[in-house]
């Protein structure tokens, strides 16, 4: 395996509750509309979103561009039965994997009380 890129980020989950009080309509532009609909339903909505930006601005970082350069709707967090979470790129922040060489995409995610922190590697076989 040989690793392509590297991001983390942590984020206060205050911070978003924060942001997400102010402004109801900044989930709708950090998640998917399939993370949508999980986080209408789960039972910690603030710590779902926070986990999810960092997910998403650790997986700008691991490509390379920042957000600026990938929108936060082409990176989609999911999970695999097994409750681990898994990476879905689309358009330019698949664009960018596709440029790296990376076909694999690992994400561990985990919060506390006040903050969620993502790690994500870029890989190649």
């Amino acid at each position: 395996m040989s690793v392509l890129g590297i991001g983390t980020d942590i984020v206060s989950i205050e911070r978003i509750a924060g942001l997400l009080e102010r402004n109801p309509a900044f989930a709708e532009r950090v998640l998917t509309p399939t993370e949508r609909a999980t986080f209408a339903e789960h039972r910690q909505p603030v710590a779902f979103l926070a986990k999810r930006w960092a997910a998403k601005e650790a997986t700008a970082k691991a490509l390379g561009t920042g957000i600026g350069e990938v929108s936060f709707q082409h990176i989609e967090v999911t999970r695999l039965p097994s409750g681990q979470p898994q990476l879905q790129l689309h358009g330019a922040a698949q664009a960018q994997a596709t440029a790296l060489g990376a076909t694999q995409f690992h994400l561990s995610l985990s919060d506390e009380r006040e903050f969620a922190i993502a790690y994500v590697v870029l890989s190649a076989i």
